[in-house]
C-alpha cells in the first residue's frame, strides 16, 4: 500500500510541511548526488502559480543541506518557449535564488539512452538526472489541457532538454498516444520522492490558466501514481482510471490509484468546484464524461485572442508541425497541420491562445 500526504500549509509554513514529508518518506541522501526537479515550464512571475513556487523549493533544498548530500543540484529543462533560456527562466520565477547557489542549468550536458522504438529508437536525457543517485521531483498543482492534471508523471517530461517535448508531441500524434508516451518518459527514471506546491493550484484551462484557487496544501509520496490518483480526486475526478497516464501507469505496475491501495495521510476533501479543462463537463465522475474530455482533445484548434496576442511570432516558431502562420497581424492556424499538441497555447507569453 502506498502512503500519501496531504499537510495543510502556507508559503510562510511550508517548512514544516516540507519536513513532515521527509519524515513519513525518509532518503538516504549523505554522501551522495541529489536533484531536486521543480516544475519550470516557462519564464513567469511566481505569483502566477505556473511554476513550483520560490517557498517550496527553498524549503526542500534547506532540509536537503541539513542531511549532508555530497552533490546538490536544482535544475529543469523548461518547455518549448524557454529552450536555451534556462537560466533566464529560473532568474525570472525566483527559483534560481531560492536554489541557494545549487542551481545548475542541466540542459547544457545529455546523453543518449534507449527509448520505445514505437516512438523513437533513443532520446536525450540531461546527464544531471542520469548520473544522480537521488531525486527529488517538485511538480505544481494544476491542471493541464491535454492530460486533465499536470502533477507527479507529467513532470518528469523535464528531464528531455531542448525541443525534443516538441518532437515527442508530434511523433504522439494524438492525445491518447501523448499520455502513453509520458508513461515511457517517467520510466527512464523514476524519482524517489515527489513533494507537490499545491498551495495556490491552477484550475481550468492549465498548464498557464489565469485561474488560480488557493488550495493551501503540500503533498508527498514516494510513489507517482498513488500521489496523482489523490490529486485527481481533489480536484473532483472520482475516478482516476478516466485519465488515460494513470490508467497507463498502472498498467505498466507502476503503483495503484485506487482508494483500497492508497493510505492517505491528512485529508482527502475535494475541492468544492474545481474546474477541470475545458470540455470535461458538469459530471466529472463518470467514465464516459471523461472519455469525452480526453476525445475532445483531438478536435480543439487554438486560436489567437485579438485582446491579447501581441503578434510576437513565439506560437509559430515553437510549433512542431508547422501548422501556425500569420495571417495578417495574427497568427492562424492550418487545422489540417495541427496536431494538437497545444504548444501555442502552454507557451504564449500573454496566454492569449484559446483552444476553440
Amino acid at each position: 500500500m502506498s502512503k500519501v500526504m496531504i499537510h495543510p500549509a502556507d508559503f510562510q509554513t511550508c517548512q514544516q510541511a516540507v519536513n513532515r514529508a521527509f519524515e513519513l518518506f525518509p532518503l538516504d541522501v549523505e554522501g551522495k548526488k541529489v536533484l531536486v526537479k521543480p516544475n519550470v515550464l516557462r519564464t513567469a512571475k511566481s505569483e502566477e502559480a505556473i511554476t513550483t513556487h520560490p517557498a517550496v523549493l527553498r524549503a526542500v533544498v534547506k532540509k536537503l543541506e541539513s542531511m549532508n548530500p555530497a552533490q546538490l543540484i536544482v535544475g529543469d529543462n523548461p518547455g518549448v518557449f524557454t529552450y536555451g533560456a534556462n537560466e533566464k527562466a529560473f532568474a525570472d520565477t525566483g527559483l534560481a535564488e531560492a536554489s541557494q547557489g545549487h542551481y545548475r542549468n542541466i540542459g547544457a550536458e545529455s546523453r543518449e539512452v534507449p527509448f520505445n522504438p514505437e516512438y523513437r529508437d533513443t532520446l536525450s536525457v540531461s546527464t544531471a538526472v542520469l548520473d544522480a543517485d537521488v531525486i527529488v521531483s517538485l511538480p505544481k498543482f494544476k491542471t493541464h489541457g491535454l492530460t486533465v492534471l499536470s502533477g507527479a508523471i507529467k513532470n518528469s517530461f523535464g528531464i528531455l532538454p531542448g525541443a525534443q517535448k516538441a518532437q515527442l508531441h508530434k511523433l504522439a500524434g494524438n492525445p491518447k498516444r501523448f499520455n502513453d508516451l509520458l508513461v515511457e518518459v517517467f520510466r527512464l527514471r523514476v524519482p524517489d520522492l515527489y513533494i507537490v506546491d499545491g498551495i495556490v493550484g491552477m484550475e481550468g484551462n492549465g498548464p498557464a490558466s489565469t485561474e488560480l484557487r488557493d488550495v493551501n496544501l503540500v503533498l508527498a509520496s514516494d510513489n507517482a501514481v498513488a500521489l496523482d490518483g489523490v490529486i485527481a480526486r481533489l480536484m473532483g475526478v472520482a475516478d482516476p482510471g478516466q485519465v488515460r497516464f494513470l490508467a497507463t501507469a498502472q498498467k505498466a505496475g507502476l503503483g495503484e490509484y485506487s482508494d483500497e491501495a492508497t493510505e492517505v495521510i491528512g485529508e482527502l476533501i475535494p475541492i468544492e468546484g474545481f474546474k477541470l479543462p475545458p470540455a470535461g463537463g458538469p459530471d466529472r465522475s463518470g467514465a464516459e464524461k471523461m472519455q469525452a474530455f480526453i476525445d475532445s482533445r483531438t478536435r480543439l484548434r487554438p486560436q489567437a485572442d485579438p485582446d491579447m496576442c501581441t503578434g510576437c511570432g513565439a506560437c509559430i516558431d515553437q510549433c512542431p508541425a508547422s501548422a501556425l502562420a500569420f495571417d495578417g497581424e495574427m497568427p492562424k492556424v492550418d487545422p489540417d497541420k495541427c496536431i494538437v499538441c497545444f504548444c501555442c497555447q502552454e507557451m504564449c507569453p500573454e496566454q492569449a491562445m484559446q483552444l476553440q
